[in-house]
Parts: C-alpha cells; sequence; structure tokens
C-alpha cells in the first residue's frame, strides 16, 4: 500500500532559485552553477491597499519545489559558510573543485561531496541515483544529475545542475 502523501512536511521558503515557478525551457529541477540565485518576484497586491499599476511581491516554494530549492541550495552553498548562524556543517565541498581539472578524479570528488550533502538532508529518505558528467562543448563544467526519494512520498524527486569548474 502507498504512503500517504503528505508534502506539508517537505515545508514554504521564499523562492531563491530563479528557475521555481518561472516559465521557461529551464525545468525548477534544474540549476546553473554559482551566483545565479535570487529572490523569485511574483504578481502580487492580492492584500493590504489598493495600488495603481503593476503589483509584484516574493514567491514562495512550497512542498516538493521547496525540497528541491533546498537541494540545490545545499549543494551550491560551501560547507561552513553558515557556520557564523550556527550551521557549521550546511553546505557542500562542491566549492573546492573550482579550478580543477574536468577528469575522473574531480568527477569522482564531485559524486562523494553531492552524496555528503544529500545525506544532510533531514527530508531524504534515500538517494536513488547519481550521475557526474562532463557537459559537451564545455570542459569546464560538469552536468550532476540525481534522484531522491523524499519523506512520506513514493514519487522520486529528480533534479539537475550544472558547475563551472
Amino acid at each position: 500500500m502507498a504512503k500517504a502523501k503528505t508534502y506539508n512536511v517537505l515545508g514554504t521558503d521564499l523562492a531563491l532559485t530563479r528557475y521555481s515557478g518561472v516559465p521557461a525551457a529551464v525545468p525548477l529541477e534544474s540549476a546553473d552553477s554559482w551566483g545565479t540565485l535570487d529572490l523569485q518576484v511574483v504578481p502580487g497586491g492580492k492584500g493590504g491597499l489598493p495600488r495603481k499599476g503593476q503589483v509584484s511581491d516574493i514567491g514562495s516554494a512550497s512542498a516538493r519545489a521547496n525540497l528541491a530549492q533546498a537541494l540545490v541550495l545545499r549543494l551550491l552553498t560551501r560547507q561552513g559558510a553558515l557556520a557564523g548562524l550556527g550551521h557549521p556543517d550546511y553546505g557542500c565541498r562542491l566549492t573546492e573543485l573550482i579550478g580543477e581539472l574536468n577528469n575522473e578524479r574531480t568527477r569522482n570528488l564531485a559524486r562523494l561531496f553531492t552524496i555528503q550533502a544529500i545525506r544532510q538532508e533531514p527530508r531524504v529518505v534515500e538517494l536513488l541515483d547519481l550521475s557526474v558528467q562532463t557537459v559537451s562543448g564545455q570542459p569546464e563544467t560538469i552536468h550532476i544529475g540525481f534522484a531522491v526519494l523524499p519523506v512520506n512520498d513514493d514519487d522520486p524527486l529528480a533534479l539537475a545542475l550544472e558547475v563551472s569548474l
């Protein structure tokens, strides 16, 4: 018998990845390299005083979208960067690979660092699949694709990101 899906345990947060909920050819479960994170702006004006013209607000990511965003942010954040906020183990060591050659050793380290970071996420039951490959025509870039099983969910969540070395 299938588990009841309780997406509320995956939480809600501000939408930070530029692909969250934005209609584009790139799906939510993708991100690219360093420095592409920003607050998502969505149509607003659903409360408060009426305003003239276009009104914008800060977007949010909930349930599976929130978990996807959290995993991407964890992978793109240098491990230890949040130590001053009380989270010394948060993040990933992928940033240590910047400047390295795109060879088997580097891709194996990317696999290891990705596994270590995903294991830190309490909303992930299991890492189901992981691939780290060279991007055709971009020798300085690796493509990391993976699938996880979220808590209280029988449907895997697949994500991908590209990291510039």
